[in-house]
């Protein structure tokens, strides 16, 4: 298969390899890929590497992807492959369970928290085939599609940005080697104590004080979902 680069990916991964025979496919590639970033982030993905890992020539993988950009897309669509939802679900039950099957998915895949703005954005077949599944879910309730699309996108923005604190957290911990949410907090202690020396923060240092659920990131992410769809549900009356 040749690369060739005024034609979309997907377009040209869908025409037929040139031999019968291949060493290689898009999905071996995407595999090796994700493993390698889920282990060692994507700084570690290069094409020498990749095709170290595959056991190929430096230049095999090019016959599908052209580059970096291209392989980016191929992984992105590879780990949301498995984005479904029953069918006979209603809106709320369909978006919250692609809302929640997304976060784990960026939970089991860092990276995708870190991906450049142009693979954010990729149209990959397995990306549209999740907003097919949240549009499907609002189509038939007397909404319009600037709605539909609206509701779509709020929902996917929430996660995007609940799993873009996260991974803040998590970049902060690895670069000062510290393991646990104990270890960041004495971290932050000495800015944190000068904030609430200040008294400018009341209601912030009683939240220090009183709450009970700083370390439960499920918790607190059901909780800004379900308020979400509650009051889409509410100021729409569907």
């Amino acid at each position: 298969m040749t690369t060739d680069k005024g034609a979309p990916l997907w377009e040209r991964l869908e025409r037929p390899a040139p031999a019968p025979r291949q060493t290689l496919s898009p999905q071996r590639i995407a595999s090796a890929a994700v493993a390698v970033a889920d282990a060692e982030g994507l700084e570690a993905i290069t094409m020498r590497r990749l095709a170290t890992e595959l056991g190929v020539a430096p230049m095999a993988p090019y016959r599908y992807v052209s580059g970096k950009d291209d392989l980016l897309e191929l992984m992105v669509d590879h780990v949301y492959a498995g984005m479904r939802v029953p069918g006979d679900l209603g809106w709320r039950e369909s978006l919250h369970a692609l809302a929640v099957r997304t976060r784990e998915l960026m939970l089991e895949h860092r990276w995708l928290a870190q991906l450049p703005p142009r693979t954010r954005l990729a149209l990959t077949p397995s990306r549209m085939a999740v907003a097919e599944q949240s549009l499907t879910a609002l189509d038939g309730l007397g909404l319009d599609p600037d709605t539909m699309m609206g509701i779509f996108r709020s929902v996917d923005a929430y996660v995007h940005g609940a799993m873009s604190h996260d991974s803040a957290v998590d970049a902060f911990m690895s670069e000062q080697s510290l393991s646990t949410s104990d270890e960041l907090r004495t971290e932050l202690a000495p800015l944190m104590a000068w904030h609430m020396r200040t008294g400018h923060y009341p209601t912030y240092q009683h939240y220090l004080r009183t709450a009970t659920r700083k370390d439960d990131s499920q918790w607190q992410f059901d909780l800004g979902l379900n308020c979400l769809l509650e009051g889409i549900a509410g100021r729409l009356k569907i």
